[in-house]
């Protein structure tokens, strides 16, 4: 088995809670459980603020979660704006979901091995995936893999 960094960007540990999508709970609760072994998993300081938007009690259930898998915080650094915001203006993520986009380039400045994501609608998506891995070459940063808990 390869050992893989892997950035958890803040809707996978939402599901853990998910009472409306019961198929996508069990999976990131067999994720958390069963897939995490040998990998490094990572989150962000971004992460940690949108936890701290959450009402009680799912935001004492997302810190614990946090606190139980060990999992380390990267820092939202210039760097990563810069690159977000090209992935913003070149159409990859709408600027309206620029949080998005800071994830994805948090995880490739960070040099992770992939991120993982339930954000179907603008991060685990084709034109994504291929877009932000064309502007990381043109940049010269690694590709990132975008995979959802499911695929990991």
């Amino acid at each position: 088995m390869i050992n893989m960094k892997l950035y958890v960007e803040t809707s996978v540990l939402n599901f853990l809670f998910h009472k409306d999508s019961p198929e996508k709970k069990k999976i990131t609760n067999i994720f958390f459980k069963e897939k995490l072994t040998g990998h490094e998993i990572y989150i962000s300081d971004m992460v940690l603020e949108e936890i701290e938007k959450s009402p009680e009690p799912r935001k004492s259930e997302l810190k614990s979660i946090i606190t139980k898998k060990k999992l380390k915080a990267l820092k939202l650094t210039n760097e990563a704006k810069e690159l977000a915001k090209e992935y913003v203006k070149n159409g990859f993520i709408p600027e309206r979901y620029s949080t998005d986009a800071l994830h994805i380039a948090i995880a490739v400045v960070n040099k992770m091995d992939g991120l993982v994501s339930w954000n179907m609608q603008h991060i685990v998506k084709l034109k994504t995936i291929v877009g932000v891995n064309e502007i990381n070459r043109e940049r010269g940063y690694p590709e990132i893999i975008i995979i959802t808990p499911e695929e990991v």
